[in-house]
């Protein structure tokens, strides 16, 4: 009879454990790592996506001005932490699709990183020119560091970076400045001032998280730190890309952020010119080669397995994206997707690419071996495509 009521009270116990484990059935339990979100620019919302099933799964509105709006993910793939134009400072929750918190922390910003812990959240500011730093999970204000050059004059700030040893890396336009930022202690930030050269505006970190590397639109060339540096100094490499050439218009600005790397060598837009300069990290950065395009590059990203990079471009060629093979430096395809692609973005293995289209209100899926279309989504006036992966790297 003990042996029988043990077991009955066993069963019961069980029972109550497994009742309190069990999910209901409505409950829709997902992980984190296929998800992403696609800014729409025209209505100051964000779509929230999954890149399996390649569907919508939620809009979160509200975010205000996104013309110039990139994203940023917790360490957990949580959370997106959304810049906008406006200042705006967005935290979503992917997994509810709402908004957490939203404040306006400046009057001008393009962008912002997270720090190597995912403890501390960084905005880079144009007006007023400088880098802010807030706690990831509250949103506190932590430091203002503002990018005071001369007297007093504040320099626009972009390129900002998250590097390894809890340290960030920005480039100041006006100042012709590249600062290091120490924010061990987020409260009391340490910085390292670098000469970098004419008006470097944007920059990008390796994968690996030693080169930080900073355009310069004031002089053919580049602006390159050695982060494993004691201390870390600025070099100028591909002094002269363009001497003998006349420079062309420059509708849009590359963005370094999209500079590929790939097969141990960086894929550069050249400013003002129709191609993309190859420089070799082995070789010390020297100009490896050149792949001639039909516009001005804009975005020149890698496939996540470097073979391929794949270029869009400035108007008026922006509804057209070039493919190169890294492996013969060679155009194997001249896509024509849409009109106004402004973004892309890979999925981690490389068997998708998420294509932007501006003008035509959708976000396209392209096959990068096929190089075939194979869905569309409805976006409204879509820009950056951001997945969680990014949270995983370096600069992303």
């Amino acid at each position: 009879m003990m042996r029988a009521m043990l077991a009955a009270c066993g069963a019961c116990a069980f029972a109550l454990l497994a009742g309190c484990a069990s999910v209901p059935p409505d409950t829709k339990l997902r992980g984190t790592g296929d998800l992403g979100v696609v800014v729409e620019r025209a209505t100051g919302s964000i779509q929230i996506i999954e890149t399996t099933g390649r569907t919508r799964l939620a809009t979160v509105t509200g975010l205000g001005d996104l013309s110039h709006a990139s994203a940023v993910f917790s360490r957990d793939g949580r959370y997106v932490y959304v810049f906008g134009r406006d200042g705006g400072l967005t935290q979503v929750d992917l997994l509810t699709a709402r908004m957490v918190r939203r404040i306006v922390q400046a009057g001008n910003s393009i962008g912002g990183a997270i720090s190597q812990d995912g403890r501390v959240v960084a905005a880079q500011n144009y007006e007023p020119g400088g880098v802010r730093l807030f706690d990831a999970q509250t949103l506190e204000p932590l430091a203002d560091i503002p990018a005071t050059v001369g007297d007093g004059f504040r320099s626009k700030v972009v390129g900002l970076a998250d590097l390894p040893g809890h340290r960030l890396a920005v480039s100041l336009f006006e100042a012709g400045q590249i600062w290091i930022i120490d924010i061990a202690d987020p409260r009391h930030p340490q910085v390292e001032r670098l000469d970098a050269g004419v008006q470097p505006y944007d920059a990008l970190v390796t994968p690996d998280g030693r080169w930080y590397l900073a355009g310069l639109f004031g002089e053919d060339g580049l602006a390159l730190v050695d982060l494993w540096g004691t201390p870390p100094a600025a070099r100028k490499v591909l002094a002269g890309y363009g001497r003998g050439q006349e420079p062309l218009p420059v509708y849009k600005m590359p963005h370094l952020r999209g500079w590929a790397v790939a097969q141990d060598q960086v894929w550069l837009p050249a400013v003002g010119h129709h191609e993309v300069l190859v420089a070799s990290i082995a070789k010390d950065w020297q100009e490896a080669g050149r792949v001639a395009l039909l516009g001005q590059p804009v975005f020149a990203m890698a496939r996540p397995d470097g073979r391929q990079v794949w270029v869009n471009f400035a108007f008026p060629d922006n509804g057209k994206v070039q493919v190169i093979d890294t492996a013969t430096r060679q155009i194997i395809k001249t896509l024509s997707p849409c009109h106004g692609v402004l973004h892309m973005e890979f999925t981690p293995k490389a068997d998708q690419v998420w294509l932007s289209c501006r003008d035509d209100d959708r976000v396209e899926i392209w096959d990068t071996e096929k190089l075939e279309r194979i869905a569309t989504l409805p976006a409204s006036s879509p820009s950056g495509i951001f997945f969680t992966t990014r949270a995983q790297r370096f600069g992303m």
